[in-house]
Order: structure tokens, then C-alpha cells, then sequence
């Protein structure tokens, strides 16, 4: 630990739409399997994101806009008035606490479960995941989407925009769109599971339609300056296959440059590749990168700091942060110290309870209690 701050771009101010950020570290989306069965967020999940209000801006973990988007048991929804309420308590806390929160909207598409949802997962095309699916009677074997109708992704792309209408109603700045890591909107994007011969499928302009529908049915409800998306070009996770990445990204990024919506995120970004660099060159807005950090296992030395600076130096905006942020809830007072950082419990990440999400102790002499925050401006 230094007696002297250490001086990083990190801690300079930022902007997000609406938003006057006093650091560029943002708190990334992550599912925590907190919130009831039925989707509402419990009163757990306000003391664990107030207490990460160091973060300039807090993504909250993934909620689905509709029923049949749910992917595993006890992920948090924002499809009806108990959503709204539950949400409501978070960003109530959050608020008071000093701090400023997006919520991420995501459909899960083909990774889903009956035993979860109670309905069949929808998708692009009929093509399973090839992975286990986590269950509240354990890992089951996946089971085959059924492909989506026209109607069905005309409806789809309603409940996202009505979903973004009630996370500002729950208290919310913002919303992030989730066109990433294998869920329904990347499902179309990738040729490994869009096999649609209609609109929404073959070239890329017609396998990124649907995110781009997404987008602006979003931001024309709740205003282009409110919304992000998330992005992550290349990614394998969750069995997808692009196939054509360097072709769908400078068209995704040419077909919402005009949108003026808030942010784009690109997770696991890569200061070394060419393509985060014509990413960047050819997105106007705000860029919020999320470097590659090994998982699960321990943090880097740093716990993603060097990482994040690097990606500024290459010409990001903010950096967003998971884990790092899941176990040092004072993230940000620890960087400015050089103060160790708490190990993950990654045994812990989804079990529920205090364990593993709201005990994780800060610097301060009484675990649990944060440095006063830096105040927000709107």
C-alpha cells in the first residue's frame, strides 16, 4: 500500500449519456443467482450493489425482458410490476449510497430450460447448446430451441423496449442490450447457429437485424443517451461459432453509428488485435472495454488495473471490471492506495446467500462498510 495516491486515467472523470462519472471504472454485469425464483431481486441484492458504489458507473447483472428469455434458476427479470418494485429497492440503495446503475437486459435464446422457465428455449434456428444447463434439480442435458417465428421476434423485440421502459420506472439511468457471450441476440449474429433462410439470416446484414431492431426500439423508448450494448467479437463461450467476425462487426458498428446511443462494451478486449482498434476508429460513441482476465482462478497481480490502462492508452473510454469488483466492494479506493485485493471465492459465485457476495471486507476498520463515495452529477 502507497502514502501516496497513485495517479492513473482511471480515476479521471467521465461521461456516460446523462451521466457524469467521477472514475472511468465500471462495476461489469455478473449473474449472481440472488433474486427469487420467481425473478424479483431480494433485499440481499441492494446491501451487495450499494456497497460497490466506488465504481464511476454499475452495470447490473443480466435480467431477462420476458419469461421464455430466463436462462437459469434465481436470475433476476424486469418484465412486470414485482420486477419493477424489487428493482426499485437496489437502485433506491444504490442512490443513497452515491452511486450510478445501467441494468443489463438479456435473453437467454437456446440457453434456457424448461425446468427453469417452465416453456421450451426459443432460438434462431433448432440448434441445442452443446453443454449441460444448470437446473434447481442440478446440470441437465440442454434441449433442442425451438426457431422462433417471425411474430415471435417481432414480439421479442417489444418486450425489450417495454423492458427498458420499466428499468428507468425501477430507477435505473440506463440500460445495457446484451448482444453478447452466446445469448439470443449473439445466437443470431453467428452463423454457427442462425441458419434462417428468411431476413434474419444468411449475409450479415440480415444475422445482425435483430440486434439492431433491438437497439432501436430501445433507445426510441427510453432515448438513445440511456442505452449501451454489449458486444464480444470472437468469443467462443456457449458453443457459438461467428464464422464471419471480421465482416459482422464493422457492419454492426456501421448499421448503429448513426443510433446515438450511449456506449458500446466490448468484453474481452484486446489492445493487441486489429479489430478492437477498427472498432474503435469507427465507433463515435463512448467505448467501455472489458480486458481478458483468466477465470475462474485468482485475479492478476493488480486484479486488472494494468489491463484497463493499457486499454485507455489504446483508446477506450471506461473500463469495466467483474470479479475484481465482486470481491473488493471499495474496488476503486484499493486501486488509488495500491492496497491488496481480496481473493474470489469463485465456489461461491452462484450459491446464494451472504457467503461469497455481501461479506467480502474493505479497507475500512468495520468489514463491510465503504469509503464515503465521490458524488454523482447528472
Amino acid at each position: 500500500m502507497t502514502d501516496e495516491p497513485i495517479s492513473s486515467r482511471l480515476f479521471e472523470p467521465a461521461t456516460i449519456g446523462p451521466l457524469r462519472l467521477p472514475n472511468r471504472l465500471v462495476m461489469a454485469p455478473m449473474t449472481r443467482t440472488r433474486a427469487g425464483a420467481d425473478g424479483v431481486p431480494q433485499p440481499i441484492m441492494a446491501t451487495y450493489y450499494a456497497q460497490r458504489v466506488s465504481a464511476g458507473l454499475i452495470i447490473a447483472e443480466a435480467s431477462t425482458p420476458n419469461a421464455v428469455g430466463q436462462t437459469y434458476p434465481n436470475i433476476p427479470a424486469i418484465y412486470d410490476d414485482a420486477h419493477v418494485t424489487g428493482w426499485r429497492r437496489v437502485t433506491d440503495a444504490v442512490r443513497a449510497a452515491g452511486g450510478r446503475m445501467f441494468l443489463q437486459l438479456q435473453h437467454g435464446g437456446r440457453i434456457g430450460h424448461p425446468d427453469n422457465s417452465g416453456l421450451t428455449p426459443v432460438a434462431p434456428s433448432p440448434v441445442a447448446l452443446p453443454d449441460t444447463i444448470h437446473t434447481p434439480g442440478g446440470h441437465q442435458p440442454s434441449v433442442v430451441p425451438r426457431e422462433m417465428t417471425r411474430d415471435e421476434i417481432r414480439s421479442t423485440v417489444a418486450d425489450f423496449a417495454a423492458a427498458a421502459r420499466n428499468a428507468v420506472e425501477a430507477g435505473f439511468a440506463g440500460v445495457e442490450v446484451h448482444g453478447a457471450n452466446g445469448y439470443l441476440l449473439h445466437q443470431f449474429t453467428a452463423q454457427g447457429t442462425n441458419h434462417r433462410t428468411d431476413a434474419y439470416g444468411g449475409p450479415v446484414g440480415n444475422r445482425i437485424r435483430l440486434t439492431v431492431e433491438v437497439v432501436q426500439a430501445v433507445a426510441d423508448a427510453i432515448g438513445p443517451e440511456r442505452v449501451g450494448l454489449r458486444i464480444s467479437p470472437g468469443v467462443t463461450v456457449n458453443g457459438i461459432d461467428e464464422g464471419d467476425t471480421d465482416q459482422i462487426y464493422p457492419t454492426l458498428i456501421d448499421a448503429l453509428a448513426g443510433t446515438g446511443i450511449a456506449y458500446l462494451h466490448v468484453v474481452f478486449a484486446d489492445p493487441g488485435q486489429a479489430l478492437f482498434h477498427d472498432i474503435r476508429r469507427n465507433w463515435p460513441g463512448a467505448l467501455i472495454a472489458n480486458p481478458t482476465l483468466p477465470w475462474p482462478g485468482p485475479l492478476p497481480a493488480g486484479g486488472g488495473r494494468h489491463e484497463g490502462e493499457r486499454l485507455l492508452a489504446a483508446g477506450a473510454d471506461l473500463i469495466a471490471l467483474g470479479r475484481a469488483f465482486l470481491a473488493n466492494p471499495d474496488l476503486v479506493h484499493r486501486f488509488r492506495r495500491g492496497a491488496p485485493l481480496n481473493p474470489v471465492r469463485d465456489n461461491l459465485m452462484y450459491v446464494g446467500g451472504e457467503a461469497g457476495y455481501t461479506d467480502y471486507p474493505t479497507l475500512a476498520t468495520a468489514p463491510g462498510q465503504v469509503e464515503a463515495p465521490e458524488p454523482a452529477t447528472v
